[in-house]
């Protein structure tokens, strides 16, 4: 992976004039008309009274939903044929389940829990494949799977470790620890999972080489976003198309602010490039990358927000970056997750519902 060669210069995130060919495919239609929704598609209430931090649609799919809940399970939900119903809600863990994640075939999901457990699911029949104590028996925070090894799941803990955990032998890899200067509130690899970063309660975000043949940790860069910010989202997306690529990493803290940083070298060193105002001081607020912003006019983020709303932002648009905002939500909103064609949306609150907003066919 070489982070250094770009066909744009430095300043520029996706692109825009060069890429005819990319435009061409989603339609020359601007960010605002490509972000309007027509209204709630469904809502999702079997969580009610517990918060939901995680809502995730499963890998390129566009009807298969997950949630997780501080109640201390996981739904899974199918969207058609109509009406939306929960397939199966996975038991086990005894405390709240913090964050989950998907396989690549999605035929395993593996979870984190406040019991100080991570427990590997089938996403077929919600059985229980294997529960895997945390090492430090701390409580698990946050969970990923390594994109090109999904034998290997990187976990976060209260006690400040991050652990790279082999979910077919139950233990944690040899050189695959490392800690950091708070709870590890945030996970995500780069694309090609060469690189992870790790964010944690005290404002720092740590950068670390992933081996490839032994998930072996390396710690190579720190950034503190802002002492004492707890870092509650990172997402890293490599936004490639047919014209260029440029690295980039977006990241939530309690400052009030979604933050965007280009990526610079292959150490992960990260650079400041564009802020957005949000309500964000106590939540662990996340957001994500549109997945088909390569082959836009410009490209487009969501994030939650403690304002109880959905906002949208066009990265590249110096002045009145907000694109659209969804309002529908009675508590902050945690988490937002986009299907693998951009029909629907998901958001979970703090109250533990979640909608499903459905865009606008042009």
């Amino acid at each position: 992976m070489n982070t250094h060669t770009y066909l744009l210069p430095p300043g520029s995130v996706v692109p825009t004039s060069a890429a005819e060919a990319s435009r061409a495919m989603a339609g020359d239609t601007s960010l605002s008309e490509n972000y309007a929704f027509a209204g709630m598609y469904h809502v999702f209430d079997q969580h009610v009274d517990e918060a939901v931090p995680r809502v995730r649609f499963a890998n390129d799919d566009r009807h298969r939903l997950a949630c997780c809940s501080l109640d201390g399970s996981i739904s899974l939900c199918q969207l058609v044929p109509a009406p939306p119903t929960v397939l199966r809600v996975l038991r086990g863990h005894t405390r709240g389940v913090s964050d989950f994640a998907w396989s690549l075939s999605n035929d395993i999901l593996v979870s984190t829990s406040l019991d100080a457990t991570m427990r590997i699911w089938a996403s077929e029949d919600g059985r229980c494949i294997r529960e895997i104590p945390d090492p430090d028996g701390a409580e698990l925070l946050c969970c990923t799977f390594q994109p090109v090894n999904n034998n290997l799941t990187v976990v976060g803990n209260a006690k400040h470790n991050v652990h790279v955990m082999n979910i077919s032998t139950g233990k944690k890899v040899k050189g695959g620890s490392s800690k950091l200067t708070g709870r590890v509130l945030a996970l995500s690899f780069d694309a090609p999972g060469r690189l992870l970063w790790a964010g944690d309660d005290r404002g720092s975000v740590f950068s670390f080489l992933f081996d490839m043949a032994t998930g072996k940790l390396t710690k190579a860069k720190r950034l503190v976003v802002h002492e004492g910010s707890p870092v509650t989202s990172i997402s890293a997306r490599s936004w490639v198309s047919r014209e260029a690529r440029d690295p980039s990493l977006l990241i939530n803290a309690c400052l009030n602010k979604l933050l965007l940083y280009r990526v610079v070298d292959n150490e992960g060193t990260l650079q400041l490039k564009r802020s957005f105002p949000i309500e964000q001081s106590s939540h662990p607020v996340r957001s994500i990358f549109c997945p088909l912003m390569s082959f836009r006019q410009g490209a487009c983020v969501v994030t939650g927000s403690e304002d109880m709303c959905v906002h949208f932002f066009d990265v590249e648009r110096a002045a009145k970056a907000a694109v659209n905002k969804l309002q529908g939500h009675s508590a902050p909103v945690l988490d937002v997750s986009f299907n693998c064609d951009e029909s629907l949306l998901a958001s979970s609150d703090a109250s533990g519902m979640v909608i499903v907003w459905r865009r606008e066919q042009k």
